[in-house]
């Protein structure tokens, strides 16, 4: 049955059988009666016109009249005069639900999980602006199968953008659009793993995901320890088997630190020496809070370094638009089909394109930045109070901080704020070596997402599940409900 209606059964696909299986509408009745009951015509739902179907079942109408009858006559359908043949309520079976569809559905009422954006500030109408005017600009030709490389405007706008606001060394042939951060590196590890590497180094504490990526690409991940000057470049050098490695200089994460200066200028020398390949992990930068944004790493040796980044952590994840500007040797593998990877759709690459040229992209970043650093100060303050003498570190930039535990554990302290309807993760989460022991406890606390008015009762919350895990640290009790705060 072809067609489709809202709230009607027109497009479901019916088996008929061959005629030796029976009369046509004896056919149509076992096939109609089997889809009721298997689920696939829902309770309610309006079946086509008797004449209709009969015409796209090339039968007689006295076919489909007969088959709706019986199963109006055996409870699965009801017919009422001026209105389409319908469902009956209850004759079709609700739609199962997993237990880990329940999971994935739970909303906390305070969500401070690290690495998501404000997505309530996402530009809806100016994106839906863009979109329009994209699919009207496109040309027929531009509406086929889109360039492994991405959309040649959006190259050339993402260039002059990285350029001049990120201080990037390329022009818009070394530059390959692709579907976020985690695409640019699993495209990267299969050329690198082509070209005979088999190992690559990667942050701890670092984004997990990464060091997941690196592995089913085919090469094995070298945790390297991150201290509050970075990456650890003495020990990378000792890795002899390593000559590639997953860095983010300009805000690290989870820990929040820069990599200094002299670092940054060992990496780049250690890259040289091992002719290796540093991945530019440029995921938040732009939010810098207590200076300029500190610049790229790729300004300093565009032949050693690829610069990665995306929307997910400025505009939204679900655009998956993302890029990597390489080495001309690797741009060219980069863009390669034959390494996997899909490019975001064209029209929102285009759609993307217009952003830039028109200064919207530079313009939400600027409200962005105000935002955060408002809403920032503002989760400070409240940890200030509610948390006095409660160490806070990697502050300055980005949308989430850390903040350092005593007398409890991180992970009692992650059970009893989810209790308590508040997200939040541990450090030791985004950990290859886990922590000796708890004394150097953790939280990653993200506010990205978490609404201004919702900071006061996000910390208090916090603030009573820390009491709760004190106590069931010390005593072993297993109660979400005691040591809780007034408030």
């Amino acid at each position: 049955m072809a067609d489709d209606r809202t709230d009607s059964a027109w497009g479901t696909f019916l088996e008929l059988g061959g005629s030796a299986e029976g009369p046509m509408h004896v056919r149509l009745t076992r096939a109609l009666r089997a889809a009721v009951t298997g689920g696939r015509i829902a309770s309610g739902s309006a079946l086509p016109p008797s004449r209709t179907l009969a015409a796209e079942l090339g039968c007689s109408r006295w076919v489909v009249t007969e088959a709706y009858a019986q199963l109006v006559a055996e409870g699965y359908l009801e017919a009422r005069s001026g209105s389409a043949t319908r469902v009956r309520a209850q004759a079709a079976p609700a739609p199962a639900t997993s237990g880990t569809d329940a999971v994935t559905r739970w909303e906390p009422a305070f969500d401070m999980l690290p690495g998501v954006p404000d997505l309530r500030a996402f530009p809806r109408r100016r994106w839906a602006d863009a979109v329009r005017e994209a699919t009207g600009a496109l040309t027929w030709g531009e509406l086929g199968y889109p360039d492994a490389a991405g959309h040649a405007r959006l190259r050339q706008r993402l260039a002059a953008y990285l350029v001049r606001g990120r201080g990037a060394s390329l022009d818009a042939r070394q530059l390959v659009v692709c579907a976020g951060t985690l695409d640019a590196v699993l495209r990267l590890c299969r050329a690198l793993r082509a070209d005979g590497h088999t190992h690559m180094a990667v942050e701890d504490p670092g984004w997990s995901r990464l060091g997941s990526a690196v592995r089913a690409a085919g090469l094995v991940p070298v945790p390297v320890p991150v201290d509050g000057d970075g990456l650890r470049v003495d020990l990378l050098r000792r890795a002899s088997q390593v000559r590639s490695v997953i860095v983010a200089p300009a805000h690290q994460f989870p820990t929040g630190v820069v990599l200094a200066p002299a670092r940054r200028a060992d990496l780049v020398a250690w890259a040289r020496e091992v002719d290796g390949l540093v991945l530019e992990d440029d995921y938040d930068a732009e939010f810098r809070y207590d200076r300029h944004p500190v610049g790229a790493l790729q300004g300093m040796a565009p032949e050693h370094v690829v610069l990665m980044g995306s929307v997910s952590k400025t505009l939204s994840p679900a655009l998956r638009i993302g890029w990597a500007v390489a080495p001309p040797r690797w741009a060219d593998a980069l863009g390669a089909e034959h390494v996997g990877g899909m490019p975001p759709p064209v029209i929102d690459q285009e759609a993307f394109a217009r952003f830039l040229a028109r200064g919207a992209y530079d313009r939400y970043l600027r409200a962005s930045r105000l935002r955060y650093k408002r809403r920032r100060d503002h989760l400070l303050d409240e940890l200030a109070t509610s948390l006095p003498g409660f160490p806070v570190s990697g502050a300055a930039a980005g949308f989430h901080l850390l903040l350092s535990l005593t007398d409890c554990s991180a992970p009692a302290v992650v059970e009893e704020a989810a209790r308590r309807e508040v997200r939040l993760a541990d450090l030791d989460d985004y950990r290859m070596v886990r922590a000796a022991d708890a004394a150097g406890s953790k939280l990653v606390l993200g506010y990205g997402n978490l609404a201004d008015q919702a900071v006061p009762g996000a910390v208090r919350r916090l603030a009573r599940a820390i009491d709760a895990a004190r106590l069931r640290d010390r005593s072993g009790i297993d109660d979400g409900r005691t040591g809780e705060r007034a408030g």
